[in-house]
């Protein structure tokens, strides 16, 4: 068995059984590990300690509680396995800037520290053979733009801490985005075609620290843009797109989204050599059956040429 595959065992039972008390020792030895070189291994694997990521995934179970059950707060703090009321709350407004009452009264979206699977970064998948990994599938292919494709939508800076990777908490910004297009789009019903959406991650023009995220629809013609809104412009050329499926869209723009993301930068892409050119783009083509899909496009070159 590989290192990974041992803490992948321990991240797995740790999921499984989020509400009960979760000792290092046990996990330790679950992993068939010392107590000591199971959290060294865990924290270089994970990128945060054992006793944080599980109280992470506490908290990421719980947003859900919240907004799905009618549970008292402490009972929802108790089931995920925190001790007490307060120390619920003041994990939870550490995590995600809000209270869980204040969360629970105006829901807002929100980025929790996914389960990791370490699979991704031990495997190599070739052109056009997908992966299928815990709940999603991934399939990297390329494809060809022959003739700009023109968006109009809204854009706003966030914080690149706050870049939806799957691996940071907070609030969504992003994702408000998103809501700010959909509240909005329904003034641009004839200047666009509402069967392909994109949300773009791109740095050009902005400072250090933050980068711009635009939501938007293709443009049925390439028209005056109406005022409040922003253009975004996928150039013509040669991509590198991840293909992604999930269950739900809910897992899709949550989870699958940021492991896909770290997958294509921080392993296809890096085992090759390649860098993306400064914006990402997420495609979403509502027109499939499948819902559940999307398609991640970046624009590589090599490392040397960046």
């Amino acid at each position: 068995m590989h290192a990974w595959e041992a803490i992948q065992k321990t991240i797995d039972f740790a999921e499984e059984n989020i509400g009960e008390e979760l000792k290092i020792e046990a996990l330790a030895k679950i992993a068939a590990l010392s107590p000591f070189y199971f959290q060294r291994l865990f924290k270089r694997l994970v990128k945060k300690p054992v006793k944080e990521y599980i109280k992470l995934r506490r908290l990421a179970r719980a947003s859900d509680l919240l907004i799905r059950t009618e549970q008292r707060i402490i009972d929802v703090a108790l089931e995920v396995g925190f001790s007490s009321h307060e120390s619920f709350t003041r994990s939870f407004k550490e995590a995600y800037e809000v209270t869980p009452d204040q969360y629970r009264r105006k829901p807002t979206r929100l980025n929790h520290f996914s389960k990791p699977e370490l699979l991704l970064n031990y495997t190599m998948i070739e052109i056009d053979v997908p992966l299928i990994t815990e709940g999603i599938v991934l399939e990297i292919t390329r494809k060809s733009v022959k003739l700009p494709e023109v968006y109009i939508g809204l854009s706003s800076p966030i914080p690149s801490d706050k870049a939806p990777v799957g691996f940071v908490t907070g609030i969504d910004s992003p994702g408000s985005v998103w809501d700010s297009f959909h509240k909005h789009k329904v003034r641009l019903r004839n200047e666009i075609d509402l069967g392909v959406e994109v949300g773009v991650s791109f740095n050009e023009g902005k400072k250090d620290g933050e980068f711009n995220y635009f939501a938007g629809a293709v443009t049925k013609n390439d028209l005056d843009i109406p005022e409040g809104f922003d253009k975004w412009i996928l150039p013509a050329g040669e991509y590198v797109v991840c293909c992604v499926e999930a269950e739900t869209i809910d897992e899709l723009v949550g989870d699958a989204l940021g492991k896909a993301i770290n997958y294509l930068l921080n392993s296809w892409l890096a085992n090759r050599g390649l860098v993306t050119r400064p914006f990402l783009v997420e495609k979403y083509d509502n027109n499939r059956l499948e819902n559940a899909y999307m398609e991640i496009w970046v624009k590589p070159e090599s490392k040397q040429n960046s």
